[in-house]
């Protein structure tokens, strides 16, 4: 079967000569590149200081959505997870036995919808959280030794008989000195500073997600056999979940995947969007409304459930790349026939979209007989990502995910011209 890399600079960089064209070079089609398929994806077109959705951007024409996951479903579970985590094993937790259950939290990006809910989502759940405008304040403390930091506060949690203060010590946004966030190197210097500075009052290390969570684990959190909390399921996290990692969530990227593809297929064949999601296709693929996914109709957008992974559950989500059951039947060729599609990664290097989201599109871009030129970004600007677009006209249909939320008409100018 084929299976599409991820473009070379070098190669994909001389494209940018080529002349924009307004209309497909599919043989036999004259689809303007502004009325062909898009589905953004994993970013959702948004104001990043007030998170206000880009409806411009989800209604660019009436064949765009969203696909991703629900952002604020997952961070509560999150939140969950770890209150739950302590609530168990209160009378090992507390490492230097003070009352005090210390935590520190590894912030993704502080402009970044799912990473400001993820943040909102374990201060709630531990009661540390403190309001701003009518929201959990989703603000990086720095460090907060003493526990006297405005933006979070200190809360109490009853166990056993026996009264804890839960208190965030620090945290920060993981941003490199190139600008890249969610930057796991960086995530993985913090903890060596952290745990220089406050020693065993570290009782518990949260993580926006698994990549920068798997990083200070391994650079602190495993040796000291403190229970690591992160995002995304990616396949080395689970794995580690039997070395100590406390948890993840799964945000199913399979049905995210699946999502991306299937919404432009069913756009591209002119059946309802409706096909192989809510309602069996001909081949028997089909997902459940409020159990895989849930889709706003006022949004444009469909968003995946979460899942807890923990110790009770892991050994169920060990091959991250694995294609949904429910959807793994393959779409006759007749109905429908290859199609083009552009794909661009905003970072090459993301731990969870190069290891497990692409690998899931690959499968995937398979079974709905889809030919799919992946293009990786430097995670850092769009136009690494744009000047990579030099032909629209030689797809048919368009998957973007954007560096950041706001950014969407770097995308939509070129398809407008």
């Amino acid at each position: 079967m084929r299976k599409n890399k991820i473009l070379p600079l070098l190669l994909v960089a001389a494209m940018t000569t080529t002349a924009l064209t307004a209309c497909s070079s599919t043989p036999g089609s004259s689809v303007e590149n502004s009325k062909k398929p898009l589905v953004w994806f994993n970013r959702q077109p948004s104001n990043s200081s007030t998170g206000e959705l880009d409806m411009d951007a989800l209604k660019f024409n009436d064949k765009t959505y969203y696909v991703g996951f629900d952002a604020n479903q997952g961070a509560e579970l999150q939140g969950q997870m770890v209150l739950d985590y302590i609530k168990a094993n209160a009378a090992t937790i507390d490492r230097n036995g003070d009352g005090v259950i210390g935590y520190i939290l590894a912030i993704g990006d502080i402009g970044h919808n799912d990473s400001i809910a993820r943040t909102r989502g374990v201060r709630s759940a531990l009661g540390t959280g403190v309001d701003k405008a009518g929201a959990v304040d989703p603000s990086p403390i720095g460090t907060n030794a003493d526990g006297s930091s405005s933006i979070v506060k200190d809360a109490t949690i009853e166990i056993d008989g026996k009264t804890y203060t839960v208190r965030e010590l620090a945290s920060q946004e993981m941003k490199n000195s190139a600008g890249a966030t969610w930057d796991a190197a960086t995530a993985g210097n913090a903890i060596g500073t952290w745990s220089a500075s406050f020693g065993d009052q570290i009782d518990v290390v949260v993580s926006n997600n698994d990549g920068m969570g798997m990083s200070m684990f391994n650079a602190w959190a495993k040796d000291n056999k403190v229970p690591t909390f992160g995002y995304d399921a990616n396949s080395d996290a689970v794995a580690a979940i039997a070395e100590g990692y406390g948890g993840t969530i799964s945000q199913h990227a399979d049905v995210q995947a699946y999502l991306t593809l299937r919404v432009l297929r069913n756009a591209l064949d002119g059946v309802d969007v409706n096909t192989g999601i809510g309602v069996a296709d001909e081949a028997g693929n089909k997902l459940d409304e409020g159990i895989d996914y849930r889709y706003s109709e006022a949004e444009r957008s469909y968003y995946a459930l979460n899942i807890a992974v923990t110790a009770a559950n892991y050994k169920d989500f060990t091959d991250s790349t694995k294609v949904y059951s429910k959807v793994s039947h393959q779409l006759d060729t007749a109905k429908s026939p290859e199609k083009k599609v552009w794909l661009n990664i905003y970072n090459a290097s993301d731990n969870f979209l190069s290891s497990t989201y692409q690998p899931l599109l690959q499968n995937y871009d398979d079974l709905m007989n889809l030919k799919v030129d992946y293009i990786g970004g430097d995670g850092q600007t769009e136009s690494n990502i744009t000047n990579r677009l030099g032909n629209p006209g030689e797809y048919d249909a368009f998957a973007i995910n954007m560096v950041k939320t706001d950014n969407a008409t770097s995308y939509t100018s070129l398809l407008q011209q």
